[in-house]
């Protein structure tokens, strides 16, 4: 029997304010005002964004006068092609040195190569290409070296299966978590892209719960992604559209998600998520419904879960 920790760690990411797939989308938007609106809300950390400042020294300052944390960050790498594996692995080491001066615990990794929109060599592919066996192998050797790399530094990587890239769908996730180093090479769960991948979030959770280490919480309109897909939208076009949303305002039930991971001492970060139009979704609005939302199902979880003696088995 152990006493549960109910308690959250829960930020929000900027990409409600400022997109960071879409150059140009919510550029207006100062991160010092983003930063106080995130506070001002009850959200206590971050992740570092595309138009917050590269200075160390500058973005800690940023971020102490408004009381908010660095979380992580988003790195794309492309470990798919053994051409640029030094090169690859060198930038990789640099932010995380990056990350760990920022005193973050967890470094964000996405593989780009084959993507839509982001692998430069390609930048308007229309859909994820297949990666072959090949590919394959150099993509999880990538990994687990750069695993071994964070580890280094006292943090741990998490991967993030991503709309719009080489692992998108649920047989991509599952055969990429099991040719990689479960020592090294550890899972992010976000809800609103295992939905778009064609996986059941929640089957996504209990299938990979010994590996994931960071949470975002995201949830989807089904039935702007049916419309997208029947045009055959690309995935910055249908952000634009509103496929994504917060929690509490799509399809998502998270109740059995939260759950889950109150009833396995989850203490990982929480990061709120939702690719939106900031002209079309008021980013203050939204995050204040996520929140909201969040902690009123916490909330009645934990009345549930702390019954009687406020304790339970494991398992």
């Amino acid at each position: 029997m152990r006493q549960l920790n109910y308690e959250f760690n829960v930020g929000i990411a900027a990409i409600s304010w400022v997109n960071d797939d879409i150059p140009g989308l919510g550029d207006e938007t100062s991160i010092d005002e983003i930063l106080k609106e995130m506070n001002e809300l009850g959200y206590i950390a971050t992740e570092k964004g595309r138009t917050f400042p590269d200075d160390e020294q500058e973005l800690k300052a940023l971020l102490n006068k408004h009381n908010m944390t660095l979380a992580s960050q988003f790195v794309s790498v492309l470990f798919s092609d053994p051409a640029l594996h030094d090169e690859q692995i060198a930038n990789f080491r640099k932010q995380a040195e990056f990350l760990k001066a920022m005193g973050c615990d967890y470094v964000i990794v996405c593989e780009m190569a084959g993507s839509t929109h982001w692998d430069a060599r390609n930048p308007e592919r229309r859909t994820p290409k297949d990666l072959s066996e090949e590919e394959w192998d150099s993509l999880a050797k990538g990994l687990n070296k750069a695993g071994e790399i964070a580890r280094e530094y006292g943090m741990q990587l998490v991967y993030h299966a991503h709309a719009g890239t080489v692992i998108e769908q649920k047989e991509d996730v599952d055969k990429l978590m099991k040719i990689t180093d479960a020592r090294y090479v550890n899972l992010l769960f976000d809800s609103g892209h295992a939905l778009y991948g064609n996986y059941d979030p929640y089957e996504f959770l209990i299938n990979h719960l010994d590996r994931i280490k960071y949470v975002h919480y995201k949830d989807v309109r089904p039935e702007v992604l049916k419309a997208c897909r029947a045009a055959g939208k690309t995935f910055r076009e249908e952000v634009v559209d509103g496929i994504f949303t917060v929690p509490g305002d799509g399809v998502i039930d998270f109740q059995p998600i939260m759950r889950k991971l109150m009833e396995t001492n989850y203490h990982g970060w929480i990061i709120v998520e939702a690719e939106q139009d900031p002209a079309k979704a008021n980013p203050y609005e939204y995050a204040k419904k996520a929140i909201e939302y969040l902690q009123q199902i916490e909330e009645e979880l934990v009345q549930e879960l702390t019954k009687g003696k406020g304790e339970f088995a494991n398992g």
